[in-house]
């Protein structure tokens, strides 16, 4: 069941190997031993817990903007992006933006692409059009765009260590043109395999796309935005509030090893309990965010509704908190359409009451932070130590000449 299962290596012309992927599903097929059942009964009841929990949240679309938002900021940082939830919402509060540091514009790249793409799903099944779709909006005006944003490779790229050649690379995807037949394989599985449990087919699905490492740039975040379309496609969340970055993140060794060991001994089923594991943690953590955030709304509604003068447009200050932790006194007068004067009264009152914090420490175009609902991002997963921060290059995958 090792050597050739999931695809072989094939010496190229210039003396380095590059895999050849076979198409999904596996051959033989996946082993569904007592422990893959189990986990795998583990991460649909997790799901089904998180999916259930959305609908007792009031609004919950505010709530899911705010995991969009967390889940882009930790799929860029695995590629080596410094910055953080709070530069994003600091450049998305400012009443006037100058530009928009390079790090920051990734994250917001990656936000508009999650977007567009869940947007698409309404009329367009997922499709390597689609994936090209989103792969443009995410590489506009970054680093990498240097490759044509939206256009699949057609040059060889490699996974390792910067400034690695071909010969001395941790992995080779396949050629350009092997890469397109395995890209044509990959589009017909996602379109016509219904016969395994959903989760194995995303696994199965996010292992092979990253196999095929079809772009010059920007493969790891497009294959994992597709674990969460492929969810939502198949109705299995009717909101997409499950993202696994921050677990690839947390067991970054783990989860690089777990992918080379698919192509070198076609190891689908540790892949794949690797995954589940992750599905069942993730799962689990956003639930219990759910909770706290239901919770903390509940008290802060009641404390604006005693404290705030005007009460009305204090509890639509709160519910747009939610959406937009981080205001401007102009970006509330914006939102709520109140004057100035009104939305200051407004955020003065809220900052006396412990609401908002201020975190500019000026006298003018002040800046504040709704920091206890933005702490609920911070914390890691339920009974799991934060990740480190990642350091390094911004991406595994660059690309390479026959040196």
């Amino acid at each position: 069941m090792g050597y050739g299962r999931a695809g072989r290596y094939v010496r190229q012309p210039g003396g380095y190997r590059a895999f050849i992927p076979k198409s999904l599903p596996p051959d033989p097929p996946i082993a569904m031993d007592e422990q893959m059942w189990r986990l795998l009964s583990q991460a649909d009841r997790a799901i089904g817990r998180l999916d259930g929990a959305t609908e007792v949240l009031p609004n919950p679309d505010l709530f899911v903007a705010m995991y969009v938002r967390h889940e882009s900021v930790l799929s860029s940082q695995i590629e080596g992006t410094q910055a953080t939830l709070g530069d994003l919402l600091e450049y998305e509060a400012a009443s006037v933006q100058r530009g928009i540091p390079g790090d920051v514009a990734e994250v917001v790249n990656h936000v508009d692409a999650m977007n567009y793409g869940l947007e698409r799903l309404g009329s367009l099944p997922l499709s390597l059009r689609l994936i090209r779709e989103i792969h443009e909006r995410l590489m506009q005006r970054v680093r990498g765009s240097q490759w044509p944003p939206g256009e699949f490779r057609t040059a060889q790229n490699l996974i390792g260590p910067p400034g690695s050649r071909l010969s001395e690379a941790t992995y080779v995807p396949p050629p350009p043109g092997e890469m397109l037949q395995a890209l044509s394989d990959f589009e017909g599985y996602l379109r016509e395999d219904e016969t395994l449990p959903v989760l194995v087919f995303c696994g199965l699905a996010h292992g092979q796309f990253e196999t095929i490492h079809p772009f010059m740039d920007g493969n790891g975040r497009i294959g994992r935005l597709l674990i969460t379309y492929l969810l939502c496609q198949r109705q299995i969340l009717r909101r997409p509030l499950l993202y696994l970055s921050y677990y690839f993140k947390q067991y970054r060794r783990e989860y690089y090893d777990a992918l080379m060991a698919i192509r070198d001994e076609g190891d689908w089923e540790g892949w794949l309990k690797f995954f589940l594991r992750g599905v069942f943690e993730v799962a689990q953590g956003a639930t219990e965010t759910g909770r706290r955030i239901l919770n903390l709304r509940e008290q802060h509604r009641d404390l604006v509704s005693a404290s705030v003068r005007g009460a009305a447009n204090g509890l639509r200050l709160l519910d747009l908190l939610f959406k937009w932790p981080m205001v401007t006194v102009r970006s509330v007068s914006d939102q709520l359409g109140v004057s100035v004067p009104t939305a200051n009264g407004l955020v003065n009152q809220f900052h006396g009451l412990g609401l908002l914090n201020e975190i500019t420490g000026a006298s003018r175009n002040r800046l504040f932070s709704y920091a206890a609902y933005l702490s609920l991002f911070e914390e890691p997963l339920a009974g799991q130590p934060a990740p480190p921060p990642t350091r390094g290059p911004r991406d595994v995958t660059s690309a390479a000449t026959l040196a």
